[in-house]
């Protein structure tokens, strides 16, 4: 009978065991087509596309074992940026290189982004749509999913007093100033106060290494991402330009996103509604209906782009800042994976790391109130919809697509009543 790893950090896990789990063993073409159909067919959010990877290329093609798909889910879940779109990355640059981590991204978002930059189009070209019961249930189904995106959130980043206090002082913080500057200060914060107090027990170390970048090749990612962070804001100051204020909007976002695809709601909210880029009713019908899509919640950053004014809008301002959101998460990635296995024993970076995935639940929680539960409930029957939707999700394990779908429903009906 075969006995489990050991949990110990000193000793490493087994090397994947297939021959074809090297690095730079397949092409670029089949990594395209591959991850295109998981991109038109991973419903369900980050914890559903896990699965979906996991059986497509631990199970059934054999490209990693159980021990690196571990190590690498942990790693995307460590790093700011949207974690399975960071996974699927991973592994395209693990089988073809950059041109295959280029083509696992490309190919697993495109079809939401393109999606949703049609929806977008449709709403600019007629105006009326934001306005309409339909559009408003979408609303509505963003208050239900964003309710259970701060309520598990809540319970598995936040399960004791420290980080609950950490949680509620970053939403106090983001609801009495809402800037981007606000949403920084909560999530350093957060760092500070994670690293000097919480002592977290160790983990078990798998440290099966990911092929694929070069700590070279790190080293240089690293540095594009930190001289991004820093010139586009004194670009964006110096500019004082739509374009700019978009470019650096957006990176920000991706720069800042920990704990999960839905903690970018407030970052693009201060990025695009809170600037007057677009409306508040238009954002949040936006993002009602990115919850109905396949792929990455980080597509919606394509809806936005082409609902944008400016240089950068429709279809080559919705791909255009795509591509900048998705840019900071890649860069971290490739930066990170060559020095994973030394980064993630060190016992204060995970507590660090706690303190942010803390102060991100309050960022949350300060973007349900306003303007998620603000814009979207206005009266008793709205209120009533919404606690349905929540039910649904939560204790029934409706998929996130029904819930819109009956959201939409539903916001006609009310409509029809009124």
């Amino acid at each position: 009978m075969p006995h489990p790893p050991p949990h110990d950090e000193s000793v490493a896990s087994k090397p994947a065991t297939y021959e074809r789990a090297e690095a730079g063993r397949g092409s670029c073409l089949e990594v395209f087509l591959i991850f295109l159909r998981l991109g038109l067919t991973s419903f369900g959010g980050p914890v559903a596309h896990l699965g979906y990877f996991r059986t497509e290329f631990v199970d059934r093609r054999h490209w990693l074992d159980d021990y690196a798909f571990s190590d690498l889910v942990a790693l995307c879940q460590f790093l700011p940026g949207p974690a399975s779109s960071q996974v699927g990355m991973a592994i395209g640059l693990r089988r073809a290189g950059w041109a295959g981590m280029a083509a696992a991204w490309l190919a697993f978002t495109l079809p939401s982004a393109l999606a949703l930059i049609g929806f977008a189009l449709g709403l600019a070209h007629f105006g009326w749509l934001s306005g309409s019961s339909v559009i408003h249930g979408l609303k509505i189904a963003a208050v239900a999913i964003v309710a259970q995106a701060v309520w598990g959130m809540g319970r598995s980043l936040c399960p004791d007093r420290p980080r609950a206090g950490l949680a509620v002082a970053a939403a106090l913080i983001c609801v009495l100033l809402p800037t981007s500057l606000a949403q920084a200060g909560a999530i350093l914060l957060g760092a500070a106060v994670g690293a000097a107090t919480l002592q977290l027990p160790p983990r078990p170390i798998l440290a099966n290494r990911m092929p694929g970048a070069s700590r070279r090749e790190g080293y240089i990612a690293l540095a594009v991402f930190i001289a991004l962070l820093a010139g586009l804001p004194l670009w964006a100051s110096l500019a004082d330009t739509v374009l700019a204020d978009q470019v650096w909007g957006f990176y920000r976002a991706g720069a800042l996103v920990f704990g999960g695809g839905h903690v970018v709601l407030p970052l693009l909210e201060t990025a695009t509604a809170a600037g007057g880029m677009i409306s508040e009713a238009d954002f949040l019908a936006g993002y009602g209906a990115a919850q109905a899509m396949p792929g990455p919640l980080f597509s919606f950053a394509a809806f936005l782009g082409a609902m944008s004014p400016g240089p950068l809008t429709g279809w080559w301002g919705g791909l255009a800042l795509l591509v900048v959101i998705f840019l900071p998460g890649a860069l971290l990635l490739a930066a990170a994976l060559p020095f994973w296995e030394s980064l993630r024993r060190r016992p204060g970076v995970r507590n660090m790391i706690a303190g942010v995935n803390a102060s991100v639940v309050g960022i949350l929680l300060a973007a349900f109130y306003d303007p998620v539960w603000t814009h979207a409930i206005l009266g008793k029957t709205d209120f009533g919809l919404a606690l349905l939707l929540f039910a649904l999700l939560v204790y029934a394990r409706w998929s996130p697509v029904w819930v819109v779908a009956l959201a939409a429903a539903g916001g006609w009906a009310l409509g029809w009543l009124a």
